[in-house]
């Protein structure tokens, strides 16, 4: 007999990784990097915050994802679960892409056009995902992880779990996966350098599928979830040093740097760390979420249905108020501070008022139908035998 239990930690964690996603994108204007809107001056303290955050927000959300990937497999056959994907992914995505995305690439060109309506003439020739890269990933990586997820759920892999169980039941085992998300970043990178997060860019892709199909594996192993759980102190000390050395490296002068690595080594050495961050931060938050998060809540039910409509929305919203608040003759702290708070309220409000309610704004933004029953689906779960 196999008893499905809800994971409310991961539920939190999914709340958790996209609001740091909204904040990422809040703190772009700010940090000197390229984005859609840029303030004319810049933080060096807040750049330097942000790419700590970086490396750890997007990998646990392909995480969770990979996990709830599994789920959404349950009771279905194949075609239905690609049913099932291109409603709640391919659907969001393309209404996103011609109706939620442009008004950030009129935002862009605003120069260059008397109004929006003028621009949206020519929206073909400004096609672009943008934001939505996660979604369209995420509708790849379902669909080609078909086979590993039909494999996992199948008596065949009970030989494969089985030493997987084995080997990270070890203190340090479930740490020992960053060696092969190490090789793989500084190899890829090597043939793939850009950062660009088009589903092509294979450096970009296969890192981030690394943690989707390690969350397809989590989804079907309880025992490696008490791994996580009962070494999280463990991998909280590996974590601290990871960050130690993380930082250490990364405010290494140039001079110092340079006089004992060519710039190839160094970037090896960088996307290493970076790898290295990832992983541990990310298996120890979802050690200690198993402890802080596993409780059920009112709001978190609510949250966790709201966030998905959220992330599709929230780039938007923030690059048109962002648009008029930067031209404002204010600080960097109360245009950050003016951006957040209106952007958030603007956002809520959308999604209470227009999306919601309705039936159709609920299927365009991926939402499930109003349940009329107070019965609790379970959305992320494990399976025990």
């Amino acid at each position: 007999m196999q008893k499905i239990e809800r994971r409310y930690d991961l539920d939190w964690w999914r709340v958790i990784s996209i609001f740091l996603v909204f904040l990422h994108h809040i703190g772009m204007p700010f940090n000197g990097d390229d984005f859609h809107i840029m303030n004319s001056e810049s933080s060096k303290l807040l750049d330097d915050i942000m790419v700590f955050f970086e490396q750890f927000r997007l990998p646990l959300l392909f995480m969770i994802s990979g996990t709830g990937t599994v789920f959404a497999f349950s009771k279905r056959s194949w075609i239905q679960f690609v049913k099932e994907r291109a409603t709640r992914l391919l659907v969001p995505l393309v209404f996103g892409v011609f109706i939620i995305v442009p008004p950030q690439t009129y935002i862009e060109h605003i120069e260059s056009y008397t109004s929006y309506s003028e621009f949206y003439t020519k929206i073909l020739e400004y096609l672009d995902v943008n934001h939505l890269w996660f979604i369209e990933n995420l509708f790849y990586l379902s669909v080609v992880c078909i086979p590993f997820i039909l494999f996992i759920k199948s008596s065949n892999s009970t030989s494969f779990r089985m030493t997987l169980e084995n080997f990270c039941s070890k203190p340090l085992g479930i740490f020992m996966f960053v060696l092969p998300l190490i090789i793989l970043k500084i190899v890829t990178k090597k043939y793939f350098p850009g950062d660009s997060t088009a589903i092509t860019n294979l450096s970009t892709t296969l890192f981030y599928g690394y943690f989707f199909i390690i969350g397809i594996v989590l989804a079907g192993t309880s025992t490696l979830w008490d791994s996580l759980k009962k070494h999280r102190k463990l991998n909280l000390v590996t974590t601290i040093i990871a960050i130690i050395i993380f930082y250490v490296y990364y405010f290494l002068p140039e001079s110092i740097a340079s006089s004992y690595w060519d710039i190839s080594t160094r970037w090896d050495i960088w996307y290493g760390l970076s790898a290295l961050v990832s992983w541990t931060v990310v298996i120890t938050l979802l050690g200690y979420g198993q402890i802080w998060l596993a409780k059920p809540s009112n709001l978190l039910k609510k949250l966790n249905e709201g966030i998905y409509p959220f992330y599709i929305l929230h780039q938007t919203v923030l690059i048109v108020i962002g648009y008029y608040v930067l031209q404002q003759p204010w600080d960097i702290l109360p245009k950050l501070l003016a951006l957040m708070i209106f952007s958030f309220i603007i956002i809520l409000c959308i999604y209470r008022f227009v999306i919601y309610p309705f039936a159709v704004p609920r299927f365009l933004f991926g939402m499930k139908k109003k349940q009329v029953t107070t019965k609790e689906i379970p959305s992320i779960t494990y399976k025990n035998a």
